[in-house]
């Protein structure tokens, strides 16, 4: 591929020339911080009469009530909804994953799971970035927007593998760069674009000759556990205290036995988060301690009263250098995102 049409690492393909690839007639779309008004003006630039289907998810709390959907079919003419399970897939519409629901693609229908946790996320992009490349292989083009840590690039890069396209929101005009960051750097992306061009880009893949054998790929249930491809490491899961596989590639992966899946960022960030979570369960029973051993220092008056008094001392220098360096570790954590989201302003 020529340098004006790799835009992984240079200036993109061009928005106004047809690509060279087979009809890509399903388009999985993956975004995080700031991916709600950069969906909105990605839909607002399709047509209403749009051949291919769209599988959009956006990183949403368990709790929320998300209005997505609504959003984006007031922004564009194509019609947004959450799918049901088992429902079938039509072009010119939205689907858009539930809050705590990966959204899974079969030939014809989506699945809806509760499958574990993937980059501590539920949607996750990964899993239908990988259930589109499996089932539909050279049909799909894979869209990584804005977003923080890297979700997505493991996916984006089973879709350069199954023969899919790939693209890549331009980094210099995400609202949060990394995501877009993390798959240029790992991917052999076919575009970098701003959104505007990825909206064009997506048109003429939708319309684009159909391939010869356009069939869905061979095979296309591939097994989650892919043992093969992977080897035990010496770690644990963060969320189930598992044995995690560690898979090494283009994208380092983590995959413990009930399902969780971690990328090198996830991955950092839960043993980062499971590390505090022991620190503070630790402060609070060094509280504990001290608390008791004063009320045993108070009760006794043999020699016991000593050693108590003097535990309770010891207990209550730990919980001060304990609870100094927590608290340290926060705002230091603080002033990094503060520094972070400062570099991604425009």
């Amino acid at each position: 591929m020529d340098a004006d049409t790799n835009g992984g690492r240079g200036n993109g393909a061009s928005s106004d020339a047809k690509p060279a690839h087979a009809r890509c007639d399903i388009v999985v779309v993956g975004a995080s911080w700031g991916g709600v008004e950069t969906l909105r003006q990605l839909v607002s630039a399709l047509p209403p009469d749009l051949s291919a289907s769209l599988f959009v998810v956006l990183h949403l709390s368990p709790e929320s009530r998300s209005r997505l959907p609504e959003l984006l079919t007031r922004a564009g003419p194509l019609r947004a909804c959450k799918p049901r399970e088992n429902e079938p897939i039509r072009p010119g519409v939205i689907y858009v994953a539930p809050p705590d629901r990966h959204m899974l693609l079969e030939r014809g229908t989506i699945r809806l799971s509760s499958a574990a946790r993937e980059n501590r996320c539920r949607p996750a992009i990964d899993p239908l970035f990988r259930s589109a490349a499996r089932v539909y292989g050279p049909r799909v083009a894979g869209v990584v927007l804005t977003g923080a840590q890297d979700d997505g690039t493991a996916g984006l890069l089973r879709v350069k593998a199954t023969g899919g396209v790939t693209i890549v929101q331009d980094p210099a005009e995400a609202f949060c760069p990394d995501m877009p960051r993390s798959a240029l750097a790992r991917v052999e992306v076919d575009y970098c674009l701003p959104v505007a061009a990825i909206a064009t880009t997506l048109v003429a893949l939708a319309s684009a000759p159909a391939a010869a054998a356009e069939a869905t790929v061979p095979g296309a249930r591939m097994p989650e556990m892919d043992l093969e491809d992977e080897r035990p490491s010496p770690f644990s899961c963060p969320d189930c205290h598992g044995t995690i596989w560690m898979k090494d590639g283009e994208v380092v992966e983590f995959r413990c036995r009930v399902g969780h899946r971690y990328s090198q960022e996830s991955m950092v960030q839960a043993q980062t988060d499971a590390v505090e979570r022991a620190q503070w369960a630790a402060l609070r029973a060094l509280e504990e301690k001290a608390e008791l051993h004063r009320r045993l220092a108070a009760r006794r008056r043999d020699r016991s009263h000593t050693r108590f008094a003097e535990s309770a001392r010891a207990a209550e220098e730990q919980v001060r250098t304990l609870r100094a360096a927590l608290v340290g570790s926060a705002a230091r954590e603080a002033a990094g995102a503060e520094s972070s989201a400062k570099m991604s302003e425009p």
